[in-house]
C-alpha cells in the first residue's frame, strides 16, 4: 500500500491521451549521458525459450509478436522524505513528452533511459489505467490471454496504483477496479460470462485469499499445451461490479501485510488477481474468425458457437527491500527473505529471456511458474515499475529502472484462444434427440393403437363370417333334405296308384269270362291289350320322369354339396389369413422392442459423448424392416429379378430406364434398385453406366415414384466410398439437394435424406458437401417431420460430426 503522502499527492483531474494499440510493438532504447554513455541491444525478435516453455495450446499455429510494455510511474514524496530529504534534489528527472527518465549519480553525471510510458508524480489513476491496462483488457475480451504487473521498492504505490478500491474517492479507483468496469460494460450477459479467483503467494505457499482455509494450492500444468492452472483455487462468477468490489475488499482483509520503517502497511506475499472472461462470438466477428482459418469449415446453418477465452491476469507484487533498511526482524524478516528470493528468480528469468539464453530457470519460484505465459509466453503484458524520488533510495530505484529495461527486451508471441462450444452442441443435440424419442413413442402408442383397433375389427369380421357360413350352410342342407323327402314321398304316392290302376284293370280283364263271339273276343282282347300296352307305357314314361326328376335332385344335391365344401374352404382360407395377419402382428410388435432398445442404446451413447455414428440403430432397424417386408412379399421375387439380370443383360435393364413409356422405366428403374441392394452387382452397375442413368433419371423425371426409386438405388451405390466420389464427380449432391427441395413425398425424402447420410460419413467430401448445399439439403428436410426422415437426417448430422471432429483432432 501507498504512504499517507502518495494518496494525497495524486491530482484528481484526469488527462486525456490517446489510446495505445494493442499490436503496437515500439523498441526499447538506453540512452545515457555523454560521460557514461554506452549502447545497450538491440531488441529480441525470436525467442528460444520463454517462461511457457510448450506452446500454449490455443487454437491456431501461429501468434503475433508483443513486446512487453513497460511504463515507470513515479511517487511524491511523503511527508517523512519532505522533511529527511528538504536539502536534496530528488533522484530522478522525468522527461514525459520524450517518455524519459534520467536517473541522477551525482550533481553532473546522470543515466537516460527510454521507456514505452513515463508517469510522473501527478498522473491520475485513469491516465495510468488508459496507457497501461486497457489495452491489455481490450486484448482480453478479443480472446487473448493478458497480464497486468506492478514491481518496485516496498511503500512505492504498487498496491495504490493496482488494487485500490476508491470507495472514499471514485477518481482513486486503481486498475483492478477499472478493469473490471471496461469488461462488464463490454460483454453481453445472456452470452458471456466472467469468473475470479484471487490469490496470493505467501512464503512460497499459494493461498485462497477468498477461502483462507485453503491455503496450500498446488499448481497443475498440462502435459499437452504447457498451461498452467490451480484448480484447487476458489472461481467466483461475477455479474455486477459491486459483487467484484466485495470480492476484492474481503481479498484484502485475508493479505498478509507487515509495519516496517519503509511502509506502515508493507505487503508481505504476491497478489494474484485471475479473470476469465468467456465470449460468445456472434455474426461478423465469427465469419471473420472462418475466413482467418481459426474457425471451423462446419455450415452455417448447423455450426457450434465460436467461444473466446480470455484471461487476464492482475498481479501485485510485494516490494522488494533491503533489510538494514526496512528493519525487518524474526518472522517479518523470514517474510522479506521469501520475497526477495522469488522477484530474485523472476529476475533471473527475465535475464534469460532478454539474452535469448536456451535455459530458462522458471522452475525455481512457484511466482515464475505461475507467470510462464506472462513473460516469452503467449500473453500480452504490461508492466509498470513504481519508484520513489528520494536519494537516499538510489540504489533501489536504478535496480528497479534496470529491471523495466530487461523487461522490455522480453518479446513474446500473443495467440488467441478460439474454440466451439461442442457441450452447447450436445445439449441441442440432446434436446432434439429427447423431442424424436418423445415423438417416436407418440407414434409407437398410436401404431399400438391402431394395430389393436384392427386386430379387434378382423376377429369381429372373422366371427361374422363364420357365423354366416353356418347359418347358410344349416339352411341350405335343410332345404335340400325337405326336397328330397317330399321328391320321394310323391314319388311312392304315384307309384301306389299307378299299381292300383293296374291291379283293378286285371280284375276286370278276369270277371268278363263270358262266352263271346270269338272274333269279338279277339278284338276286345286286343283292343285291352293295346289300353294294356298303352297305360304301361305310360307308366313307363312316368317311371322315367321321375327317374329324371330323382336324377336331377340328385344333381342338385351334388352341387349343393360342392357349394357347401367351397365355403368351407372359403373359411379355412380365412383361417389362414387369420394366422398370417397373427405372425405380421408379432413380428411388427419384435420390431417395435427391437427399435426401442435401439433407441436407447443410441441415447447413452450421446450420453458417453460419442461423436460417431450416432443414428447407426435407427438406420440398421429401417434396413431389417425393408428386409422383412421384402421377406414377406415371398422369396420368389428375387429369383425373377436374378433370372431377368442372368438372361436379358444389365445393359438391355439400363436401356429401358431411357423408354418413353413412364410404365416401363418405373419398372426397369425398381430392377436396377433391387441389384443395387446386393454389393456383388454395384461394380457392374456403376461400370455400365447405370449410376449415370439414375442420376439423368432424378434431374429429368417429374414421376415422384421414379424420383423415389432412383434415389434408393443412389443411396445404395452411396454406401461404397468409391461410388461416394463418382457421386460427387458426377454432380449427384445437387442433384439430391434439388430433389430435396422439390420433393414432398416422406418415403421420397426418406431415400434422399439416406443418400445424403451415406455422402456425410467420407471425409473427403465434406467441403463439397458443404459448398453444393448437401448439407442445407438434409437440415431443410427437418420440415417434414416424419419419424423416418428425421432419422435419416439425424445419421447424416452424426456421420458429419465425426467426420469433423476427426478432423479438427488431427489438425486440419
Amino acid at each position: 500500500m501507498a504512504s499517507n503522502g502518495y494518496r494525497n499527492g495524486i491530482l484528481k483531474g484526469s488527462v486525456k491521451v490517446e489510446k495505445l494499440s494493442p499490436s503496437s510493438n515500439p523498441k526499447p532504447s538506453s540512452i545515457k549521458s555523454k560521460t557514461t554513455s554506452t549502447q545497450v541491444s538491440s531488441v529480441r525478435r525470436s525467442s528460444p525459450a520463454s517462461l511457457g516453455g510448450v506452446g500454449s495450446g490455443v487454437k491456431g499455429d501461429s501468434g503475433v509478436p508483443g513486446r512487453v510494455r513497460v511504463a515507470v510511474r513515479l511517487r511524491p514524496r511523503n511527508a517523512e522524505e519532505q522533511v529527511a530529504d528538504a536539502d536534496f534534489a530528488d533522484c530522478v528527472e522525468l522527461q514525459p513528452e520524450l517518455k524519459r527518465l534520467k536517473l541522477r549519480k551525482n550533481n553532473w553525471d546522470s543515466d537516460t533511459y527510454e521507456f514505452d510510458e513515463v508517469l510522473t508524480e501527478f498522473a491520475s489513476q485513469k491516465r495510468v489505467y488508459e496507457v497501461v491496462a486497457k489495452p491489455v483488457v481490450e486484448s482480453v475480451l478479443d480472446g487473448y490471454n493478458g497480464t497486468v504487473m506492478a514491481y518496485g521498492q516496498t511503500g512505492t504505490g504498487k498496491t495504490f496504483t493496482l488494487g485500490r478500491l476508491g470507495e472514499e474517492d471514485t477518481a482513486a479507483r486503481g486498475i483492478m477496479v477499472r478493469s473490471m468496469e471496461d469488461i462488464l460494460a463490454d460483454i453481453c450477459p445472456e452470452t458471456d460470462s466472467i469468473s475470479v479467483s484471487y490469490l496470493q503467494l505467501y512464503m512460497e505457499t499459494i493461498q485462497d485469499l477468498l477461502d483462507p482455509t485453503n491455503d496450500n494450492i498446488p499448481i497443475v500444468e498440462d502435459p499437452k499445451t504447457g498451461d498452467v492452472s490451480v484448480p484447487g483455487a476458489t472461481l467466483v462468477e461475477i455479474r455486477n461490479q459491486h459483487s467484484f468490489v466485495e470480492l476484492l475488499r474481503l481479498g484484502e482483509a485475508h493479505r498478509f501485510a507487515a509495519n516496517t520503517k519503509l511502509n506502515t502497511e508493507s505487503s508481505r506475499s504476491h497478489a494474484i488477481l485471475m479473470v476469465h472472461v468467456k465470449r460468445c462470438v456472434k455474426g461478423s466477428e465469427a465469419a471473420l474468425s472462418i475466413e482467418n482459418g481459426n474457425g471451423s469449415h462446419m455450415s452455417k446453418n448447423f455450426r457450434p458457437p465460436l467461444v473466446r477465452k480470455g484471461k487476464l491476469v492482475v498481479v501485485d507484487l510485494a516490494g522488494s527491500e533491503r533489510i538494514d533498511k526496512s528493519g525487518s526482524e524474526g518472522h517479518t524478516l523470514e517474510e522479506a527473505k521469501s520475497i526477495n528470493l522469488s522477484l530474485s528468480a523472476l529476475g533471473k528469468c527475465i535475464n534469460a529471456l532478454a539474452e535469448n539464453s536456451p535455459h530458462v530457470p522458471v522452475r525455481d519460484s512457484k511466482l515464475t511458474r505461475l507467470l510462464r505465459d506472462s513473460f516469452g509466453g503467449t500473453a500480452r503484458t504490461s508492466l509498470i515499475v513504481t519508484i520513489g524520488p528520494s536519494p537516499r533510495h538510489r540504489g533501489e530505484t536504478t535496480s528497479t529502472i534496470m529491471f523495466g529495461q530487461r523487461a522490455m527486451k522480453v518479446e513474446n508471441m500473443v495467440k488467441i484462444k478460439e474454440e466451439f462450444d461442442y457441450k452447447s452442441l450436445s445439449r441441442r443435440l440432446d434436446i432434439q434427440l429427447d423431442k424424436l424419442i418423445a415423438e417416436h413413442e407418440r407414434q409407437q402408442k398410436a401404431f399400438q393403437d391402431e394395430l389393436e383397433r384392427i386386430t379387434i375389427e378382423a376377429q369381429n369380421h372373422i366371427s361374422e363370417v363364420e357365423r354366416n357360413y353356418a347359418e347358410a350352410l344349416e339352411n341350405e342342407q335343410s332345404r335340400y333334405q325337405k326336397d328330397y323327402k317330399e321328391s320321394i314321398k310323391k314319388l311312392e304316392e304315384q307309384w301306389m296308384l299307378n299299381q292300383q290302376k293296374l291291379n283293378s284293370d286285371r280284375a276286370r280283364v278276369e270277371v268278363k269270362q263270358e262266352p263271346l263271339d270269338m272274333g269279338l273276343a279277339v278284338a276286345e282282347l286286343q283292343k285291352s291289350l293295346q289300353n294294356e300296352i298303352n297305360l304301361r307305357k305310360a307308366a313307363e314314361e312316368e317311371v322315367n320322369s321321375l327317374k329324371s326328376q330323382l336324377v336331377q335332385w340328385r344333381r342338385s344335391e351334388a352341387v349343393g354339396n360342392a357349394e357347401v365344401l367351397k365355403l368351407r374352404k372359403l373359411l379355412e382360407d380365412e383361417e389362414h389369413q387369420k394366422e398370417k395377419l397373427e405372425e405380421e402382428i408379432a413380428g411388427l410388435r419384435s420390431q417395435l422392442l427391437q427399435l426401442s432398445f435401439e433407441a436407447d442404446e443410441t441415447r447413452r451413447s450421446l450420453d458417453r459423448g460419442g461423436s460417431g455414428k450416432i443414428l447407426t440403430g435407427l438406420d440398421s432397424l429401417m434396413s431389417q424392416v425393408r428386409n422383412s417386408q421384402i421377406k414377406d412379399s415371398g422369396n420368389g421375387q428375387k429369383a425373377p429379378i436374378v433370372n431377368l439380370f442372368e438372361q436379358v443383360g444389365l445393359q438391355k435393364i439400363l436401356s429401358l430406364l431411357e423408354s418413353e413409356d413412364s410404365d416401363v422405366r418405373i419398372h426397369a428403374v425398381k430392377v436396377v434398385a433391387n441389384l443395387a441392394a446386393e454389393e456383388a452387382n454395384q461394380e457392374k452397375i456403376v461400370q455400365a453406366g447405370g449410376l449415370t442413368s439414375l442420376l439423368m433419371l432424378l434431374k429429368s423425371s417429374e414421376d415422384e415414384m421414379i424420383r423415389r426409386v432412383a434415389a434408393g438405388a443412389i443411396a445404395n451405390l452411396a454406401m461404397n466410398e468409391t461410388n461416394q466420389e463418382l457421386i460427387m464427380d458426377q454432380g449427384g449432391i445437387s442433384l439430391l439437394s434439388m430433389t430435396a427441395a422439390d420433393a414432398d413425398d416422406p418415403q421420397t425424402l426418406r431415400m434422399v435424406a439416406g443418400a445424403i447420410a451415406n455422402l456425410c460419413g467420407n471425409d473427403k467430401l465434406q467441403i463439397t458437401l458443404r459448398g453444393e448445399g448437401g448439407i442445407k439439403a438434409l437440415l431443410g428436410m427437418v420440415r417434414c417431420g416424419h419419424p423416418d426422415v428425421l432419422a435419416q437426417v439425424a445419421r447424416g448430422i452424426a456421420n458429419f460430426a465425426k467426420c469433423e471432429s476427426r478432423a479438427s483432432s488431427q489438425g486440419s
